[in-house]
């Protein structure tokens, strides 16, 4: 066998591969000859059947099968005498296999592209300062409360003010043809809290129980529905019930619910607090690595594997569609577009690739590894987040291989920690973290 490299860009390389003509001829005469001990064709004898028979009635079946047996021998061989690692599927262009010929193959792939990253320590990057107030902890145990609260008919019955919450039904229709999808039953709704639009919502304050009314909404042209930016929707909407949320009284039997170690008021804001802090700090450190990473990936220029990218947008567009499908919902019948979506998640996806292909460099060049402490530390932490016992956490990514994926996310940890120690960090007041985010945004 002899194998070539050919580079194609930084990232895209073609190996070509050739069989000798002996090993074809090996290959046939094996596979021609175990073809007449098992096939049966009418007026010969098994085993007698003459080569040219057999070629013209399987000719075509036996050098496609040769063909994969010799790719799946040769191509693992071929990327390791070359020392390449494919990203994704190689794209293969075959010859046609020929006795006494030989075999040529090759094999185009995306690799990892070769970076340099210089001058990563002690670059300057700004880190939130961590600030909860006391209206931060009565929000927080204002939002607990609600969440044990009940929604109970408005007795005695009276009309719909802001801040009800309305059992309805409703239907979308645009010039009196119904909008796919928009259209639903026994939905509970918030006067006010603009989770449908504000002209809807705006029009159901006054209506009674058992009201059936149109209302009439404008969308804006920039609207993230498709099916409805720009256009004017008559709703015909129906109202089942007016509810209010009761809530529970900060009580022993409130506290009860939340944990054991919550007694008292002063037990509930103290937990309340607790948690704040420990998000914020876990936000703000996310935050300043990634703030950090982004600096680093700013001073290399990288031509990025796209069988990455799309794996990354692909990722992400999962995710979104998990988040819609817990909601009871989807993203078709929210009126997204698919490839709207891919598109509006390709700079994002990218930055992440980018930051990710920096990452695995530095720890390269730095000589950042794993231990045996680390993984330990990595499977307590874990433990520790989900409640789980730690050696059958361990247990449990052994058996299906997801130990080295664990190893990798340790490592890029380590990395980014790495790279924070030996940052010059800037604390800056939340402010500047908004009047930041609000330029980009105008900038954009």
């Amino acid at each position: 066998m002899k194998t070539s490299l050919e580079s194609i860009s930084s990232i895209k390389k073609r190996l070509l591969i050739e069989i000798d003509s002996t090993t074809v001829d090996e290959k046939l005469n094996t596979a021609y000859g175990d073809l007449n001990k098992n096939v049966k064709i009418p007026g010969f004898r098994t085993g007698k059947i003459p080569r040219k028979i057999l070629e013209r009635k399987f000719g075509t079946q036996v050098a496609d099968d040769l063909v994969k047996e010799l790719i799946n021998e040769s191509f693992p061989q071929a990327l390791n005498e070359v020392n390449l690692l494919p990203l994704g599927t190689p794209l293969l262009e075959k010859e046609v296999l020929k006795q006494g010929e030989i075999f040529k193959y090759s094999a185009v792939m995306e690799v990892q592209p070769e970076v340099e990253v210089k001058d990563y320590l002690g670059i300057e990057v700004e880190k939130e300062i961590l600030s909860i107030t006391d209206e931060d902890v009565s929000k927080q145990m204002e939002q607990i409360q609600q969440s044990h609260g009940t929604l109970e008919t408005i007795e005695p019955q009276r009309s719909i003010q802001k801040d009800d919450f309305i059992l309805l039904d409703f239907e979308g229709f645009e010039n009196g043809k119904a909008i796919e999808g928009h259209q639903a039953k026994n939905m509970t709704l918030q006067v006010g809290s603009n989770q449908f639009h504000p002209q809807f919502e705006t029009a159901l304050i006054n209506l009674n129980k058992g009201d059936e009314t149109n209302i009439n909404v404008s969308y804006d042209e920039k609207h993230p529905n498709q099916q409805l930016a720009g256009k004017t929707v008559e709703y015909k909407v129906k109202i089942h019930d007016i509810e209010e949320m009761v809530l529970p009284e900060m009580d022993e039997t409130f506290f009860n619910k939340l944990g054991d170690d919550i007694k008292s008021i002063d037990d509930f804001k103290d937990k309340v607090n607790e948690s704040l802090v420990a998000n914020e700090e876990k936000r703000i450190q996310d935050h300043l690595q990634q703030r950090l990473l982004n600096k680093i990936a700013d001073t290399v220029e990288i031509e990025l594997p796209q069988t990455l990218v799309e794996a990354e947008i692909e990722n992400a567009l999962q995710s979104i569609k998990q988040n819609f499908y817990r909601n009871g919902s989807t993203i078709e019948s929210a009126g997204l577009n698919e490839d709207i979506m891919r598109k509006e998640l390709r700079p994002a996806s990218e930055m992440r690739v980018k930051g990710m292909i920096v990452l695995r460099a530095i720890d390269k060049e730095a000589a950042i590894a794993i231990n045996d402490d680390d993984l330990a530390r990595g499977y307590e932490d874990m433990a520790v987040a989900t409640g789980q016992d730690t050696e059958t956490l361990k247990k449990y990514h052994e058996a299906r291989n997801y130990d080295e994926a664990f190893k990798q996310t340790l490592l890029d940890e380590k990395t980014l920690s790495y790279l924070v120690e030996h940052a010059k960090v800037i604390e800056k007041e939340k402010a500047f973290f908004i009047n930041e985010s609000s330029s980009q945004k105008e900038n954009n």
